[in-house]
């Protein structure tokens, strides 16, 4: 029996766990802000929508510049310049309320928090080796804990003297605390440089091979089952969600039930229909949970009477769910096969969406959005885990793909809830998700179909 792989918090991973909150700072405040930013600058639900279009457009770019860039200036200076670039696009935000500028400070700061979030989990993955995946893990579950203030901070600013974009110098002066603190850790430069020249390697066994890295695409990570279920199993902390690392593999959310390859494509190139399907459940998934980001803490407003400036809380409650799915959602993986698990966190999220959207009490309408929360933690992983799975043969453009409909979705989800919300109303507009849904439910009881 392989022995238990033990995970070591030594300062390099106390690093790249602090930076991956500090990434979650930014995304929680500029999601709590954004209701408030477009009252000032009086637009339409439709344009305040283009600010999730510009966190996509600046993450689809930056993800196609990444294994340049980590080529170029190496993991360490790119974790950093991305730190510094996301910093930058927050500082945007919090200087002006010109529309173009606050959509450019909104796409930069989505792009470059992108490159340090992908590479952040790389590093980590091949610092811890088999418990890797614990690493991986349970840095989602630090970054989702961190991020939860965030929500209530601009909250609460906005309710002060200091008014709401004092809440977002959070983020940088995080940032420049971690700097001060901990900007000499690092992994060992003989890892690093092994990570480096391990990459391109060909393939030798596909059964015993998983894909590792997110952010810099192709590298493949030679390892058995067990060592990977030992990599989970050895850690007491092994929920996660926010990249494939917390989600491959026999030995995380993908493994049970499908090592037999009965979700992949018998296609030689491994990029047949369920690929495509299976993209397109990762796409629904995405905008449902960007959707819920941008748009939710505007129809408590809507519904309760509740001022934008307290309503932001409602962000709060949802990552608070989405921090308790995440610490709990890799365990139940290792039992329950990835379909199964995946169409259930969906009903849950329906649940939760239900109370949520039919709610004029504000105590009912968090509770619904904790429940959405809970249910929504478990979507990424598990179903970046099916594209994955289902172009087996073809790794560096499953996870390429993988990054565009995500990002796509980044976009249109939100952008389209607010189309709705001009024409309709925000709380008839909140009906996509529903239609998300449904249709991921569709797409994976289709794709999960044997082959006859």
């Amino acid at each position: 029996m392989t022995a238990p792989a033990r995970l070591t918090r030594d300062r390099p991973t106390w690093l790249l766990y602090l930076q991956l909150g500090a990434f979650a700072t930014y995304l929680y405040s500029l999601s709590a802000a954004l209701p408030m930013l477009s009252a000032e600058q009086g637009v339409s639900q439709t344009v305040a929508g283009l600010h999730g279009t510009m966190m996509a457009v600046g993450g689809v770019l930056t993800g196609l510049a990444l294994p340049w860039l980590t080529r170029r200036i190496g993991r360490r200076a790119a974790t950093w310049t991305g730190l510094a670039g996301m910093n930058a696009g927050v500082l945007l935000v919090t200087l002006s309320d010109a529309l173009p500028v606050t959509l450019l400070g909104y796409g930069i700061a989505s792009g470059m928090g992108s490159i340090s979030l992908y590479t952040g989990m790389s590093v980590l993955s091949d610092h811890h080796g088999p418990a890797g995946p614990a690493a991986i893990s349970e840095a989602n579950a630090v970054a989702g804990t961190v991020g939860l203030g965030a929500p209530f901070v601009v909250s609460l600013a906005a309710q002060s003297a200091l008014g709401w974009r004092a809440a977002l110098l959070v983020t940088p002066v995080l940032t420049t605390v971690l700097a001060l603190t901990l900007g000499r850790a690092w992994i060992p430069e003989r890892e690093d440089a092994g990570a480096r020249a391990g990459r391109g390697r060909p393939e030798e066994s596909a059964g015993h091979k998983e894909f590792e890295e997110h952010g810099e695409h192709g590298r493949l990570a030679e390892r058995a089952d067990a060592g990977a279920l030992s990599g989970r199993e050895g850690h007491e902390e092994t929920g996660g969600h926010g990249g494939p690392e917390a989600s491959r593999g026999p030995g995380g959310p993908v493994g049970h039930g499908q090592r037999g390859g009965r979700e992949r494509d018998s296609g030689g190139s491994g990029l047949g229909w369920r690929f495509y399907l299976a993209g397109a459940v990762l796409f629904c998934c995405v905008a449902l949970e960007f959707s819920f980001n941008l748009w939710a803490a505007k129809l408590v407003t809507d519904r309760t009477g509740l001022s934008p400036a307290v309503a932001a809380t409602a962000l709060t409650a949802f990552t608070s769910g989405l921090a308790v799915g995440r610490f709990g959602g890799a365990r139940l993986a290792l039992r329950i096969p990835t379909a199964p698990l995946l169409t259930g966190a969906l009903a849950l999220t329906a649940a939760g969406w239900l109370v949520f959207w039919t709610s004029t009490n504000p105590v009912l309408s968090y509770a619904g959005l904790v429940l959405s929360g809970v249910g929504v933690s478990l979507h990424f992983p598990l179903a970046l885990s099916r594209v994955l799975t289902s172009a087996s043969a073809r790794p560096e453009r499953a996870t390429a793909a993988s990054s565009l409909f995500a990002s796509s979705a980044v976009g249109v989800g939100p952008f389209l809830l607010g189309a709705l919300a001009d024409a309709f109303g925000t709380q008839p507009a909140f009906l996509l998700v529903p239609v998300l849904i449904s249709l991921a439910v569709c797409g994976i009881a289709v794709s999960s179909r044997s082959p006859r």
